[in-house]
């Protein structure tokens, strides 16, 4: 029987790990919180940091394990893709270009050496460095830790007034205690998040969403809800595919998944803002398995474990489809309790309700992709009547409190 070993254990996990049972694969979770509710799903659990690369090789060779992922988990990244390269097991790239891909200050760099559209950015671990350069960004700018994942320590700051603060909140939330400021960047239209796959390097399957954020948030750079397809212009998919296409050769990557995030500018500039090689949070491959008819999970546990990936192909998107991340609206705080949603609507256009939270845990501020309660998967047969519906949200679902 293979052996897979899964880093992290938030929710995002437990379909990886039905899909690999479903194989016939024996499952091995590993990080340091053994309260994480998808290690109750797996085969076997280690309580390892999940950043201790050389720890985590160790017990890999230990348990002559046959694949590694770090799906939806960035911390792990970089220390799966340095396993897979010292115990030679598949794996999207090799070390060097996730840790490139996974620091953002590194990344940055990567892009602008090799001729990318990329905003005004710097990496800085000092607090006090970057006010020597107050007049290298075009302000606004963004602040966020190089190494966080879930948006989570980022901060829009609009004077040099506000800029220690914003650092301060960068680094509270950086494992490296490093962190980038660049310049903001108004989009023209939305922010896209996507899980393309590659086979061999070239990108197989490729796809864009609308982005939208919830303003009212305590975090307004969390994703609140994610659509297909994108209403972004062709000339802007086409642009950022080639692209893609380009930074990846140039990385030497090899199969699987990604998460990748895109935009396009008013200044008509296409930017690639991040690239994983891992799935995305938010349950990114599972929406695009209905959307798309592709089951993007079975392929990257496959490919991790050297089975073979033949279903992979470029496809379009049936319907017209919304993810919304179940969050607590702003000042509400309390024991949960439950959701409710007017039977009209769920019966109508509700096609996946995937609330985790359990009755009486705490519910805070939506501060970042760890706060949210939940998913909700919609499917409409129009965009304008999937914005009618989806702007009325907060009319039609209620979160529950005690």
């Amino acid at each position: 029987m293979k052996k897979l070993l899964l880093l992290g254990g938030s929710r995002y996990l437990i379909p990886v790990i039905e899909k690999a049972h479903e194989l016939g694969i024996y499952v091995i979770k590993c990080d340091y919180l053994p309260d994480n509710v998808a290690h109750r799903y797996s085969d076997e659990y280690r309580n390892i940091s999940i950043i201790d690369k050389d720890a985590v090789l160790q017990m890999a060779r230990d348990l002559k394990i046959d694949g590694v992922m770090s799906f939806a988990c960035d911390p792990g990244v970089v220390t799966a893709a340095y396993v897979a390269e010292k115990m030679g097991l598949p794996f999207q790239c090799s070390h060097e270009a996730a840790r490139i891909l996974q620091d953002k200050g590194l990344f940055r760099e990567f892009l602008i050496n090799h001729g990318f559209n990329c905003p005004h950015a710097k990496r800085y671990t000092d607090l006090k460095e970057p006010f020597n350069d107050l007049d290298f960004f075009n302000w606004p700018v963004i602040v966020k830790p190089v190494d966080s994942a879930g948006s989570k320590g980022v901060s829009r700051v609009d004077t040099p007034e506000e800029l220690e603060e914003a650092i301060k909140i960068a680094l509270g939330e950086s494992h490296s205690q490093s962190y980038i400021i660049e310049d903001f960047i108004t989009f023209d239209g939305f922010h896209s998040s996507s899980d393309p796959f590659t086979v061999d390097g070239d990108l197989i399957f490729i796809t864009y969403s609308d982005q939208l954020f919830d303003k009212n948030a305590e975090n307004p750079y969390t994703p609140a809800y994610i659509i297909w397809p994108s209403s972004m212009k062709d000339s802007y998919q086409n642009e950022l595919t080639k692209e893609i296409q380009r930074l990846l050769k140039l990385l030497d990557v090899k199969t699987g998944i990604y998460n990748i995030e895109s935009c396009a500018g008013i200044d008509g500039k296409t930017y690639i803002m991040e690239v994983s090689p891992r799935g995305g949070g938010c349950k990114i491959a599972e929406l695009q398995k209905l959307a798309f008819g592709i089951d993007f999970i079975e392929a990257e546990v496959k490919k991790a474990v050297g089975m073979p990936v033949n279903n992979i192909h470029q496809s379009q998107c049936t319907g017209y489809w919304c993810e919304m991340v179940v969050h607590a609206n702003p000042g509400q705080v309390g024991k949960f309790n439950g959701v409710y949603i007017d039977p009209e609507i769920e019966s109508r256009y509700v096609r996946v309700i995937d609330i985790q939270i359990e009755k009486g845990a705490y519910v805070g501020p939506f501060s970042g992709a760890n706060m949210a309660l939940g998913d909700i998967f919609l499917e409409f047969k129009t965009r304008e009547e999937l914005d009618k519906i989806m702007e009325k949200s907060k009319e039609w679902l209620r979160i529950e409190l005690e």
